[in-house]
């Protein structure tokens, strides 16, 4: 027998999480467009913590995370925040991607994978 597949926040093109063999998959990005990096990134940050915890997770169960930043200037200060974000001791696989990214105001996006308690 197949484990099911849990979706939240579903539309037509994307869902705000898919949770599928004790994992869970999410991807955000700011509500404010026209915030600076700093704001953006705590929001991000803010909104996938939220994610994590609907779906019985949190920031210390992260397996693995892609963070696209439009502008390499901003990795200093994305660094900064994540490395205060994160727990220690709990830091994921993650990659940084320097992409243009679909609304051009947006300076970065994260999509992440977690573990289910």
């Amino acid at each position: 027998m197949s484990s099911p597949i849990e979706r939240t926040g579903t539309t037509q093109r994307w869902s705000d999480t898919v949770t599928h063999n004790q994992t869970v998959y999410l991807c955000e990005v700011p509500e404010d467009p026209k915030a600076d990096i700093a704001g953006q990134t705590l929001n991000v940050l803010g909104l996938l913590e939220a994610r994590l915890k609907e779906a019985g997770s949190s920031k210390s169960r992260i397996l693995s995370c892609t963070i696209f930043i439009t502008d390499r200037a901003h990795i200093a200060k994305f660094n900064e925040l994540w490395d205060a974000w994160v727990p220690e001791g709990c830091a994921p696989v993650r990659a940084c991607v320097v992409a243009d990214l679909l609304n051009p105001d947006w300076k970065v996006e994260i999509q992440m994978t977690a573990a289910v308690a």
